[in-house]
């Protein structure tokens, strides 16, 4: 059963559509105008739907996919370099300091080892350790392990391990050296991250200096630490002590060149034009 649809002129006729006869009367241009009309939706449905337009910058230039994917791997070397830092700060396995074995008795010797917020002490069976071994140790030995917090940053206090004294006011400047890079660290990716959301490629300078200072402050912090080692030791003769540097510092050492070579790759991003593009042209020219 066939519908038919009726429409209504202006004078009151009823007009049947798509019949010529008599009342029949098509609006001028009407099919025309119905044609234009639906291509103008299809063409507004895929300019919402399969075409999406990329942001522009304030500069007018696209974030392509391309130089978002390396901003991506780029800011997951940084990332690295982020979690590495932390690690470091937050253990104590920054050095470790042991006397001889048999220094004390021929049963137990005891151990030490200390990063930037708290100091641990430890007494090992002379048993477990290796025959081969002079000092005692490792740390990594069972044992009685006792582990107090430093009172630099409390009362002020120096601590006393084998009857030498640290020496605060390089261990404070060590610990503030890395919070200060830990705070570059957070300012960076605040930044990164408004420029892969926004797709404004300006924030990358700001992250690369960010990251490269962070870089340097972590260095720096670990050559200020392994001079309160060295001050440390100068307090006092009487117990001979044999000290290594242990993976903390490895950590931290890490960190610092990864975070400055991710910087870098930051800087090198935020650049109008690779520098690449720049040299190979003029490299086939002349040749």
């Amino acid at each position: 059963m066939w519908s038919t649809f009726f429409l209504t002129d202006e004078e009151g006729r009823t007009v049947v559509p798509g019949t010529a006869g008599a009342g029949g009367m098509a609006a001028p241009g009407g099919p025309a105008q119905g044609a234009g009309g639906l291509a103008s939706l299809m063409g507004g449905r895929s300019t919402f739907g399969g075409n999406k337009r990329r942001r522009t910058t304030s500069a007018g230039h696209a974030m392509s996919e391309a130089q978002e994917g390396k901003i991506k791997l780029a800011f997951f070397v940084a990332i690295v370099g982020v979690v590495l830092t932390v690690l470091g700060v937050g253990t104590e396995f920054w050095v470790e300091l042991a006397p001889p074995k048999n220094f004390y008795n021929n049963q137990t010797c005891l151990t030490a080892h200390y990063g930037l917020w708290k100091g641990c002490t430890k007494t090992l069976w002379v048993s477990d350790i290796d025959p081969e071994r002079e000092s005692c140790g490792p740390a990594e030995l069972p044992g009685e392990s006792n582990c107090t917090y430093f009172k630099f940053f409390t009362t002020g206090e120096n601590t006393v391990m084998f009857q030498k004294t640290t020496h605060k006011n390089l261990n404070v400047a060590t610990a503030m050296l890395a919070l200060f890079s830990l705070f570059l660290m957070v300012m960076g990716a605040i930044c990164i991250t408004m420029a892969l959301s926004k797709e404004i490629i300006f924030f990358l300078k700001p992250a690369s200096i960010c990251f490269i200072l962070s870089g340097v402050l972590v260095l720096m912090s670990l050559l200020a630490f392994h001079q309160s080692v060295l001050s440390f030791l100068a307090s006092d003769h009487t117990v001979p002590l044999h000290h290594e540097l242990s993976w903390s510092v490895s950590c931290i050492g890490c960190a610092g060149a990864v975070l400055i070579v991710g910087g870098i790759l930051f800087l090198l991003l935020a650049l109008p034009c690779s520098p690449w593009k720049r040299c190979l042209p003029h490299k086939e020219g002349s040749s």
